[in-house]
């Protein structure tokens, strides 16, 4: 009923323009990349780095033993051994902190220690999440680029989009820095060359998501055919990508390049390839919703789901659950980045992982007795300490609301699953997760 409805005596005695006693939420980034990782503890007094491990197996024997050589002490066989690697977690402290007048607040609307306590939990837990994809996509992305400068004349040196990827091999488990003792092989257009030398440039111009621009030093002279702008350059150990129609790298996607089921598929196949194992019983696929739009528009798709009715979980679900040997997981923190060519158009990257794809390091010594007394105000919540400072100022009225979380994540490689112990095995350094770019 309008105000002006009442009688004109009684109009001024009532309460107009109310503010309700409530705080409206805004809108939230819906999470996942950080559900695919493997969690471990980063223990105390070890430093602010963490190297772990991970043992190969042997090739499989298909050859019988010869009985002539079978005859003296070792019976004709040489003694084998299975090789390693490793892969390191860096540790670092991420905070953010709120203060709040605890005699003001009660002029306010609502609990702003509430409404502190609540935001600062889900700015911690979208940067962890954001922490875990940049990792995810650091490793995944690298090893695959293009050359960013035509050559005027055959020259041992090619300017590149992004360098990642190119920087190490691995030297009987261990990442060294390429060089001409350490070199390794890569495709630059049509032919292969050897990589001695990475630049870093001094200003980064990479159109890649995080991607550092540079210069790659070969051993000989590059041509200008396959050094020149836009062509393709991978390393032998650069991770897997699946891009529509096969392009080979990013600014070759044209407008027509739309998700496709068979893209997921291709995903698929080379993460069964390399055997990877699956995350309770599916890959998680994260993507964005224009991503899981232009699947539902798919022909193949279509198909498949022919006669189905709104039961069908699928459909019923919106796409988060599993079908195809896929978990769908929407999100809004995927990378997406203007076209590098194409005006007005975007590229996505929806990511396949599977088990181990991520490794997270929490420090063990978050909330310790020590750090954070019995009488403090601090509470561990997934890993990430929320903490609140009683007032130390004069008048006793400001408080701190608090969180930090000291930890870090890394993708661990995967470089002694190689054709001899897994023979369907791929040469990819990292093999348990695939980025598939398509436009959007």
């Amino acid at each position: 009923m309008g105000i002006q409805n009442f009688p004109a005596a009684l109009q001024p005695i009532i309460q107009q323009g109310f503010l309700e006693r409530e705080f409206s939420q805004a809108l939230q980034s819906r999470l996942g990349y950080r559900a695919c990782a493997d969690r471990v503890k980063v223990a105390v007094g070890i430093g602010e780095t963490l190297t772990k491990t991970r043992a190969g197996l042997k090739p499989s024997v298909t050859t019988p033993l010869a009985p002539a050589t079978n005859t003296n002490l070792d019976n004709g066989l040489s003694p084998t051994t299975w090789g390693v690697e490793q892969y390191t977690i860096s540790i670092n402290l991420y905070a953010a902190t709120t203060d709040l007048n605890v005699v003001t607040e009660r002029v306010g609307i609502a609990s702003q220690f509430l409404q502190n306590a609540y935001v600062n939990g889900e700015q911690a837990a979208r940067s962890l999440d954001e922490l875990s994809r940049n990792a995810l996509f650091g490793a995944y992305l690298g090893g695959n680029t293009r050359v960013r400068t035509t050559l005027s004349s055959a020259a041992p040196s090619v300017s590149v989009d992004d360098v990642r990827g190119f920087l190490t091999v691995f030297v009987n488990g261990v990442q060294q820095p390429v060089s001409g003792g350490n070199p390794m092989t890569v495709t630059i257009g049509a032919n292969v060359y050897s990589l001695v030398s990475v630049g870093v440039d001094a200003t980064n111009v990479s159109t890649s998501p995080n991607g550092i621009s540079g210069t790659l030093t070969l051993s000989g002279n590059v041509s200008v055919s396959d050094g020149t702008a836009l062509n393709t350059v991978t390393a032998a150990s650069g991770s897997t990508i699946v891009r529509p129609s096969q392009r080979g790298n990013t600014s070759l996607i044209t407008a027509s390049d739309t998700l496709t089921m068979a893209n997921l598929l291709d995903a698929v196949a080379k993460l069964r390839m390399n055997a990877v194992p699956e995350i309770e019983g599916a890959y998680n696929c994260y993507l964005d919703p224009v991503s899981a739009r232009q699947l539902f528009a798919d022909p193949d798709f279509k198909q498949l789901f022919q006669g189905a009715t709104s039961a069908n979980q699928v459909f019923k679900k919106g796409m988060t659950n599993d079908f195809l040997g896929l978990r769908f997981v929407p999100t809004t923190e995927a990378f997406v980045q203007a076209h590098p060519t194409l005006s007005g158009l975007m590229v996505r990257r929806p990511v396949i992982c599977g088990q181990g794809a991520l490794i997270e390091g929490d420090f063990a010594g978050m909330a310790a007795t020590d750090v954070a007394p019995a009488d403090s105000i601090i509470s561990m919540v997934d890993g990430i300490a929320m903490v609140t400072r009683e007032a130390i100022d004069r008048l006793q009225q400001i408080i701190a609301q608090s969180w930090y979380w000291i930890g870090g994540f890394c993708a661990p490689s995967d470089t002694t699953t190689n054709p001899t112990t897994v023979p369907t095995a791929t040469n990819a350094a990292y093999k348990r997760a695939v980025i598939v770019e398509h436009i959007g």
